[in-house]
């Protein structure tokens, strides 16, 4: 039986409704997963059980997060924030940490990663992070890799990707910046925005700042490797 992985969905507050873009679903399919998508509903019944049926779960990006759950106020160039995703997500995060089960987390799930594990992030890198930095929202189409990241040497990033240096896709103006308990930096670009984290047990715990599930249907090979990986991993579960 192919594992089971929950995806977090966004939200269309205007005509209530969760939705998920299709890349992220074939990204799962293609790697030999079978995706569900989750229902952003909190409660410790429901939490125990999603979690106890899922094999792994997928934080897929989507909008901002609310900076008063990492202590801040928010930054007037704080967008658009929606308070239900950040609680489910965050409660969803912990307790698959506490079952010891696989997560992937892209753009805002590597975010949502880090502020569950305690850390802290940039609202805006660009008028809050230090020194010229690189086109981090790019004006290309969503599946061409557009700026390189320089990948930790012994990292699971490394072992998954196979190299020290690879190009990837860029959609962001917010990024990690303290790091939560746990937790390590795996992969970076040029201008010191944390690119990628990871967990620091045998557990996959990975977080990409980038959107694979774009790139995979191109044949990217690092993106490949890494959805192969997180597939395996909730395989042995």
């Amino acid at each position: 039986m192919n594992p089971v992985i929950g995806i977090t969905p966004s939200i269309n507050e205007d005509s209530h409704t969760y939705f998920v873009n299709i890349d992220n679903m074939n990204a799962i399919v293609q790697s030999g997963g079978t995706p569900i998508i989750l229902p952003l509903i909190v409660s410790t019944h429901n939490i125990n059980q999603i979690a106890d049926m899922i094999d792994g779960l997928y934080l897929t990006g989507g909008n901002d997060i609310d900076p008063t759950l990492f202590n801040e106020e928010p930054h007037p160039k704080l967008g658009r924030i929606n308070p239900a995703r950040d609680e489910y997500e965050i409660v969803m995060t912990k307790k698959m940490i506490e079952k010891n089960k696989p997560i992937l987390g892209v753009c805002r799930g590597s975010q949502i990663l880090n502020i569950a594990l305690g850390g802290t992030m940039y609202q805006d890198i660009y008028t809050q992070k230090e020194g010229e930095l690189l086109q981090h929202q790019q004006n290309a189409p969503a599946d061409h890799s557009s700026h390189y990241i320089h990948v930790a040497e012994n990292s699971l990033l490394s072992r998954l990707v196979g190299k020290d240096k690879i190009k990837v896709n860029s959609r962001h103006h917010q990024a990690n910046d303290k790091l939560g308990s746990t937790l390590m930096v795996s992969g970076t670009a040029s201008d010191g925005v944390i690119e990628a984290i990871e967990g620091d047990s045998e557990t996959f715990v990975l977080g990409l700042q980038w959107h694979p599930e774009n790139l995979i249907n191109k044949g990217d090979e690092s993106s490949k490797n890494i959805y192969a990986g997180f597939i395996h991993s909730c395989k042995s579960k």
